[in-house]
């Protein structure tokens, strides 16, 4: 799996101002909460809502803050409808994107991506022209240090990870998306903690971009698109690009 780079701008976003840590939190919150609308407050019962657990506690989500968000959206305390759309296009060089989002106004969330990719030269695509690209899988990021790789790798394949990587100053371990919030919790039980766990779009190949302008335009894509409050994830392939 690649992406040194992109492991460590999510390090960095780890360490974000208050102000930033609170606008991820509010997107995690979204995920919980139609997660909840969608199938119930019992995550024993609510696969999607038991996933979103797991991601909101990888980034640090204080417990009780994930209660009253499940206790009030299974009390319809929340008056936002938000609808999950996935958006597909091209990027310079043709690096392919998956854009996930919530939204409670889907004409102003499509205006503002087609905006974004007109700007730095990508287009959006049809539902379906990248996606068979990508697979979804539960990827868990864990720094290397004082960890034994030996260690890391034995615990991750008895907690019920796929595959396991060392890349550059990460171990990387890969599971399954129906044994994602398995894996975190077994793992979490063993005292590990996460750079990133999360249910990510894994693409099955890479494109490596040689053109710095093009590369720049991309990063700053990406950044346009991460800073939408609609926006909940982006995914891509290009090699050397966060």
């Amino acid at each position: 799996m690649s992406g040194h780079s992109k492991w460590n701008n999510i390090k960095r976003k780890k360490e974000k101002t208050d102000a930033q840590r609170a606008k991820i939190f509010t997107k995690i919150g979204r995920e919980l909460i139609v997660a909840v609308r969608d199938g119930g407050a019992d995550p024993s019962l609510n696969s999607r809502l038991k996933d979103c657990i797991a991601k909101a506690k990888s980034n640090n989500v204080p417990n009780e803050n994930i209660e009253r968000i499940i206790k009030k959206a299974a009390g319809d305390g929340d008056g936002n409808n938000y609808e999950a759309i996935t958006y597909e296009g091209y990027g310079l060089g043709g690096v392919a994107f998956i854009v996930e989002t919530l939204t409670d106004n889907r004409n102003r969330t499509a205006g503002n991506l087609r905006h974004y990719f007109d700007k730095y030269g990508g287009n959006l695509g049809t539902s379906g022209c990248v996606s068979f690209m990508f697979s979804p899988k539960g990827v868990f990021v864990i720094d290397k240090e004082n960890q034994s790789e030996d260690t890391v790798m034995e615990d991750s394949l008895e907690c019920g990870a796929s595959d396991f990587n060392a890349d550059g100053e990460y171990f990387v371990i890969t599971t399954e998306k129906e044994d994602y919030s398995d894996v975190y919790s077994a793992l979490a039980e063993k005292g590990y903690s996460f750079i990133s766990a999360d249910i990510e779009m894994v693409p099955e190949n890479y494109i490596k971009i040689s053109d710095d302008s093009q590369l720049c335009k991309l990063q700053s894509l990406v950044e346009i698109l991460e800073e939408d409050d609609d926006v909940q994830n982006v995914w891509h392939n290009c090699e050397n690009l966060d």
